[in-house]
C-alpha cells in the first residue's frame, strides 16, 4: 500500500520510486476522446493519505456527500482481511481543494459508512455536508464515479490532494488478483509506467481524462520487485500463474461502489447489482 504519512501502521510500507510527479505518455492512441482539463477541484487531503468527494450518477444535491479514499487511510487502522466496517461514527476532517490545489475549506465526516481491504481498498466517509452545501460555500462540484468498468488504454490522471500532484498515464491492463501480504484484490487497474505515484498519494481519485469521472482509487505499487509482500504486491492471473512487476503501480476500480449507493446516498450492501463486501454477521 502507498504509506500513509502520519501514524502509520506499518512503517515499511510502499513510498515509491520518486517524488517527482509523472509526465502524460506521448502514445495516445489517436482514436481516444479528446482529453478534459483535468484539475484538483474535489480532492481532498487527508492527515495522511489522499481522497475525493464524490457522488454516483443518482446522488441528490441535498443528500449527504461522501468522501472517497483507500481503508488503509483509515484512521482505525488497516482493516483485518475479512473486515468490512459500516457505519461508524467518525469526526475525521478533510482539506478541500480547488481547481488549482488551493485550500477551498474544511468538511467533516460524520461516520465510515464503509470501509475495507478485502477484495478491494476503499473507504468511503459521510459528511455533515451535502454537496449543495459544498457547492454554495465553496463553489465545488464533486467528481462522479464512473458506473463502467474503465478500459485498457484509457488516459488517466491520478489527482493526489496530499501532494497536490496529478500523475498522468494510461490503463495498461487489469490484474485478475492483486496479493500484497495478508491481502488480496479483485480485478485491479494497473498503470502505464509514467505514473510513479508515492506514499500520500494512496486515495487518491483515478480520473478517466477524456470523461472527468472516477474510474479507480489510487493504493499501491511494487517498490522492490520482491513477491507478493508488504510493498510487493504481485499479479495472480485465472491459472495460478504470478508475475511481479517492479515499479509499477495499480489501483482499485470504482465502478462497483455505484450499485452500493441507494436513496439518501446511503450505502445499502443488499441493493441488487452490490458486489462489495459484507460484514461477516451480513452474510
Amino acid at each position: 500500500m502507498k504509506k500513509p504519512l502520519v501514524g502509520a501502521c506499518f512503517a515499511a510500507l510502499i513510498l515509491g520510486a520518486t517524488a517527482a510527479p509523472a509526465t502524460a505518455v506521448s502514445n495516445e492512441s489517436p482514436a481516444q476522446p479528446k482529453a478534459q482539463a483535468v484539475n484538483f477541484a474535489g480532492t481532498v487531503a487527508l492527515s495522511n493519505c489522499s481522497g475525493s468527494v464524490v457522488r454516483v450518477p443518482d446522488s441528490r444535491p441535498g443528500d449527504p456527500a461522501l468522501v472517497l479514499s483507500n481503508g488503509h487511510c483509515l484512521e482505525s487502522g488497516f482493516p483485518a482481511p475479512g473486515q468490512v466496517i459500516v457505519n461508524k461514527a467518525s469526526t475525521r476532517s478533510f482539506t478541500l481543494l480547488n481547481a488549482s490545489g488551493g485550500n477551498a475549506g474544511t468538511v467533516r465526516a460524520s461516520k465510515i459508512a464503509y470501509g475495507t481491504m478485502t477484495d478491494t481498498d476503499i473507504s468511503l466517509y459521510q459528511l455533515t455536508s451535502t454537496y449543495s452545501d459544498i457547492e454554495s460555500r465553496y463553489g465545488i462540484k464533486a467528481l462522479e464515479l464512473n458506473s463502467a468498468r474503465p478500459q485498457q488504454g484509457r488516459a488517466i490522471t491520478v489527482a493526489s490532494g496530499y501532494w497536490k500532484r496529478l500523475y498522468k498515464c494510461n490503463v495498461d491492463g487489469f490484474a485478475y488478483r492483486l496479493k500484497e501480504g495478508n491481502w488480496t484484490w479483485k480485478d485491479s487497474v494497473r498503470y502505464t509506467p509514467a505514473c510513479q505515484t508515492i506514499g500520500g498519494t494512496s486515495g487518491s481519485p483515478v480520473i478517466d481524462d477524456a470523461t472527468g469521472k472516477v474510474v479507480a482509487v489510487n493504493n499501491t505499487g511494487n517498490e522492490d520487485g520482491a513477491r507478493c509482500t508488504d510493498n510487493n504486491p504481485c499479479e495472480v492471473d485465472e491459472t495460478g500463474k504470478v508475475t511481479v512487476r517492479k515499479g509499477i503501480n495499480y489501483a482499485q476500480q470504482t465502478y462497483w461502489i455505484v450499485p452500493c449507493v441507494g436513496a439518501g446516498n446511503k450505502i445499502d450492501l443488499s441493493r441488487a447489482g452490490c458486489q462489495l463486501p459484507k460484514p461477516a454477521a451480513a452474510k
